[in-house]
């Protein structure tokens, strides 16, 4: 792919900024957006960190298919009946974007994700009443004995924004500090970092995790754990490389635990159970979106036997079984 010139990006950017349209432009520019949507039926929503989901108008069939056309053009991409799914950054801005058009969709779809501009620490997630102080004191001790640090919870619950926070923390340690990222979310600060990206038939994360390790990190952080890359950074984070932070789309403590399995499952035989309780330290488990969004479940992961993982609860005790104990599955 053939980066655009400087002139053609900018040409490109006011193009993509015209057709997008004063709603869309305005919500982009409004600090409290989270997400701007364009759904199939043609209907716009907002959705806000204060208040949720908005309707805020329409937009024709043929507005939505050129505003997805356009970005594609930026990225240098083609997109047509036999290649519907288009996933990219808006120029100069970076939100990310996910396009979709027929067949795939009955007519054009869009969800435009802004980037986190809110540099919360750990205090202010507790002012916030997000977090208690104790699992503030526990996230700050975890980073500072250099505890690996597993983030889960489902979209738009605050998993990078969490890690975003672990990563203040992070830059006061002095740390070499590797990120790697398909796409640019995490904002870390420390002296000494390199921060890695996958490109979608280039470099894979698998491949990034494995280059990482010649790069002598001190500490690992992936942006989004989502595929075979799972076994590597276990094995990283298992065997010298610990204070690692990673976020991954699950639905309990428990269950973050059960999505590394199911992606290790990618690419081997038999999930190394024992490797993942001793690689991953901390579970982190968020719920709920915009003001809505606290951390529901924290736990100390302990060990592996016959029973399953080993889990202690800080805060809140389990609540599906007084031994804090986790059946694996057969």
């Amino acid at each position: 792919m053939t980066a655009l010139p400087a002139t053609a990006l900018m040409r490109s950017a006011a193009m993509l900024r015209t057709a997008l349209g004063a709603r869309i432009a305005t919500a982009l520019d409004d600090a409290d957006v989270a997400e701007v949507m364009l759904n199939p039926d043609g209907r716009l929503w907002i959705d806000r960190l204060s208040g949720g989901r908005h309707e805020i108008g329409t937009l024709s069939a043929s507005e939505g298919e050129r505003v997805v056309r356009l970005v594609a053009a930026h990225v240098g991409r083609a997109i047509n009946a036999a290649s519907p799914l288009l996933s990219a950054e808006l120029p100069q801005t970076g939100e990310r974007f996910e396009g979709v058009l027929p067949p795939a969709s009955p007519a054009p779809a869009f969800s435009i994700r802004k980037r986190a501009i809110q540099h919360l620490t750990l205090d202010d997630y507790v002012d916030d009443r997000v977090i208690t102080p104790e699992q503030r004191d526990v996230l700050h001790k975890a980073v500072h004995e250099r505890r690996n640090i597993l983030i889960a919870g489902s979209t738009s619950s605050g998993k990078t924004t969490l890690a975003n926070a672990l990563l203040a923390e992070v830059a006061g340690t002095g740390d070499r500090v590797l990120v790697l990222e398909d796409t640019v979310e995490l904002q870390c600060t420390a002296r000494d970092q390199v921060c890695l990206r996958a490109i979608s038939g280039v470099v894979t994360m698998k491949d990034l995790v494995r280059s990482t390790l010649r790069l002598r990190p001190d500490r690992i952080v992936v942006g989004e754990v989502r595929g075979a890359e799972a076994l590597d950074l276990v094995k990283a984070w298992g065997t010298g490389h610990p204070g690692g932070i990673a976020t991954i789309h699950a639905g309990s403590c428990h269950g973050a635990l059960l999505r590394l399995e199911q992606l290790i499952l990618e690419v081997a035989l038999a999930a190394p159970r024992p490797l993942i309780a001793e690689a991953v330290n901390l579970v982190v488990f968020l719920t709920g979106r915009g003001c809505e969004r606290r951390v529901q479940e924290m736990v100390w992961v302990t060990g592996y036997d016959h029973q399953g993982y080993g889990l202690t609860a800080i805060g809140v005790p389990l609540a599906n079984t007084p031994t804090n104990r986790q059946e694996a599955p057969a």
